[in-house]
C-alpha cells in the first residue's frame, strides 16, 4: 500500500505537469522560437525557469549530503547562487538586446556573433556540451534513490535506476515536442512544488529536529569548521568553490540560454531580484535542516540519504512528499538542459558544419532525442553508482568556467579577439583536465586552489596576452565598436509586465542576422 501511495502520486504529478503542458501548448513555426520561445515570457515565468534549472534534483541528495557530511561549508552553493543572480543583473541588456537584434539562440551562437568565429563559436559549444551531458545523466541517477525511498523497501538500488530512466526519458517526448516554450512553462509547475513546496517541507523537518534532541548544539562540532591554513583541503578551497560556481554559473548552456527567452532587458533584471530571496530561504534552509540531521541515526553513513531520512519522521505522505520535490526539480534541470544541448548541437555544431542557417525545428527535435537516448544508455551503464554524487557535480564546473574569460571579458571588454578567445578557452581546459587528473580535490601547494581556478588564471593570462600580442584590425575594430554602441543606443521595455500574456510579443527585430553566419 506504501508503494503504491508514492508511486501512484509521482504518476499524478507527471500527469498534471502534462496536462499544463498539452493545454498551453502552441506550435512553432521556426527553429527560433523552437530555441527561445518567442523571446516572450514574463518576469515570473523566467523567475521559475532560472531556478528549476539552476536548482537541481541533486540539491536535495548531494548538496544537501555534503551540508550532513561536511557542514557549514555546504553554504558555499548558496553564497555562489545569490553572487551569479547579481551577474544576471549585469547580463541581461547585452545578451537580450545582442540575442533579439541577431537572432541569437544559444550561448554559442552569442559568441560567436561577438568574436566574428565560426572557430569560437564551436569550441564554446564543444565544452559547454561536454561538461553539461554528466549533469544529465547525474539528473537521472538521481531519481533512483527517489524510487528506492518511495518503494518503501520493495525496489533494490539498480531498479530503482532504471525507472528513474524511464520516468524521465518519457518526460522528454514533451521536451521535444515543445521546445524551450514547453520547457518554460512545465518549470513553472515543478518549480512551484520543488521549491515553495519544498521550502515548507525543509522548515517543518527543522523545526521538528531542533525541538526533538537534534539542534545544532547536538552536531559534531567538526561541522562548524571551515578549511583554514594547515587544512587538508587548504585555505583557498573554499574560495575557489565559490568562484567557480560564480563564473561558470552562466557558463552553462541551459541557464545562458534563459536570458534569451525573456521579453527585454528589464524583465531579466526583475527576474534576478524576484530570485535572490527564494535562493537564499531555500538554500539557507535546506543546508541548515542537513547540518542539524546530522546527528539523526543512519545519516552519518550515508549522508545523501538525508532528505529522505529526515522526512521518515512524517511517514508515508511526507516520503511522498519529499520525493515529488526531488522529481519536480530533475524533471526541471534534465529538460532544460537537454533542450539547451540539443539546440546547441543542431545551431553551433551541425549547422556550422553544414554551413547553414539552421531553420527547421525538426533538426533541434531530433538532436534533443539523440541526446536523450545516449544519457539514459549512460545512466543505465552506469547502475549502482548512487553515492558521492557531489564530485561529479564539482569536476563538471572545473571544466565550464574555463568559458568564463571568453564570456565575460567579451560581453564587457571591446579588445579582445577570436584568436584570443580559441587559444584561452582551449589552453583552460585543458589545464583544467590535467590538473583534475593529478589533483581531484584541490592543488595543495597552490593554498587549496581547484583545477579550475588554477587553469582559469591561465585562461586568462592567454586571453589578454594573445589579445594584445595580436589585436584586431581596423575593420574588426569597427563592427565590434558598432556592436557595443548600439547597445547604449537601444531602449528597455519601460513596463515589460504590462503586457497580459506571455507569449504576446512580437519578434520581428529577429530576422536580423549577423555577418557571422
Amino acid at each position: 500500500m506504501n508503494m503504491l501511495v508514492g508511486y501512484g502520486s509521482v504518476a499524478v504529478f507527471f500527469l498534471i505537469v502534462v496536462a499544463a503542458l498539452e493545454l498551453t501548448k502552441r506550435k512553432d513555426a521556426t527553429f527560433s522560437e523552437y530555441a527561445t520561445a518567442g523571446r516572450s515570457f514574463g518576469s515570473f515565468f523566467g523567475t521559475m525557469a532560472f531556478l528549476n534549472t539552476w536548482l537541481p534534483g541533486t540539491m536535495f541528495i548531494s548538496f544537501a549530503g555534503l551540508a550532513a557530511g561536511a557542514g557549514v561549508i555546504g553554504f558555499y552553493s548558496l553564497i555562489y547562487s545569490l553572487l551569479a543572480v547579481v551577474l544576471m543583473f549585469f547580463l541581461a541588456k547585452p545578451v537580450h538586446d545582442w540575442g533579439k537584434r541577431y537572432d541569437l539562440r544559444t550561448q554559442a551562437d552569442l559568441l560567436g556573433a561577438r568574436y566574428n568565429s565560426r572557430a569560437v563559436r564551436v569550441v564554446a559549444a564543444l565544452i559547454g556540451i561536454a561538461a553539461s551531458f554528466p549533469w544529465i545523466v547525474l539528473g537521472m541517477q538521481s531519481l533512483a534513490l527517489v524510487f528506492q525511498y518511495l518503494s518503501f523497501g520493495r525496489i533494490g538500488g539498480a531498479t530503482a535506476v532504471l525507472i528513474g530512466i524511464v520516468v524521465i526519458g518519457l518526460r522528454q517526448i514533451w521536451t521535444i515536442r515543445f521546445g524551450m516554450r514547453g520547457v518554460i512553462i512545465s518549470d513553472m509547475v515543478q518549480g512551484t512544488v520543488a521549491y515553495f513546496v519544498g521550502t515548507l517541507v525543509i522548515l517543518g523537518l527543522l523545526t521538528w529536529l531542533v525541538s526533538n534532541g537534534h539542534g545544532f548544539g547536538d552536531v559534531d562540532p567538526t561541522h562548524f569548521e571551515l578549511p583554514g591554513p594547515g587544512s587538508a583541503l587548504g585555505p583557498l578551497y573554499l574560495s575557489s568553490l565559490i568562484l567557480t560556481g560564480a563564473l561558470g554559473g552562466w557558463c552553462w548552456p541551459d541557464i545562458f540560454v534563459r536570458l534569451f527567452t525573456a521579453r527585454s532587458a528589464a524583465t531579466i533584471k526583475r527576474s534576478a531580484v524576484q530570485a535572490a530571496p527564494v535562493l537564499l530561504i531555500f538554500g539557507a534552509a535546506l543546508t541548515l535542516m542537513a547540518i542539524a540531521a546530522s546527528s539523526v541515526p543512519g545519516v552519518a553513513e550515508a549522508p545523501d540519504d538525508v532528505w529522505f531520512i529526515a522526512a521518515g519522521v512524517g511517514g508515508t505522505g511526507l516520503i511522498t512528499v519529499a520525493g515529488i520535490c526531488v522529481v519536480a526539480a530533475t524533471m526541471g534541470n534534465v529538460g532544460a538542459n537537454l533542450q539547451a544541448l540539443g539546440t546547441q548541437t543542431a545551431n553551433d555544431i551541425i549547422g556550422v558544419a553544414k554551413g547553414v542557417r539552421v531553420t527547421d525545428p525538426r533538426i533541434g527535435r531530433i538532436a534533443v532525442g539523440v541526446l536523450t537516448l545516449s544519457a539514459a544508455l549512460g545512466a543505465s551503464a552506469t547502475v549502482g553508482i548512487s553515492s558521492g554524487l557531489i564530485t561529479l557535480a564539482l569536476i563538471s564546473y572545473q571544466g565550464i568556467c574555463q568559458l568564463a574569460p571568453t564570456l565575460f571579458l567579451g560581453i564587457f571588454w571591446r579588445k579582445g579577439t577570436a584568436a584570443a578567445a580559441v587559444s584561452a578557452m582551449s589552453s583552460g581546459f585543458a589545464t583544467a583536465a590535467v590538473l583534475q587528473w593529478l589533483y581531484p580535490v584541490s592543488i595543495p601547494w597552490l593554498g587549496g586552489l581547484t583545477s579550475g581556478v588554477a587553469a582559469l588564471a591561465v585562461n586568462a593570462a592567454v586571453y589578454v596576452a594573445v589579445t594584445y600580442s595580436a589585436p584586431m584590425n581596423d575593420t574588426e575594430r569597427n563592427r565590434v565598436g558598432q556592436l557595443f554602441d548600439r547597445l547604449s543606443e537601444s531602449k528597455t521595455d519601460p513596463d515589460p509586465e504590462s503586457r497580459s500574456s506571455p507569449d504576446t510579443e512580437s519578434d520581428s527585430d529577429t530576422t536580423r542576422q549577423y555577418t557571422h553566419q
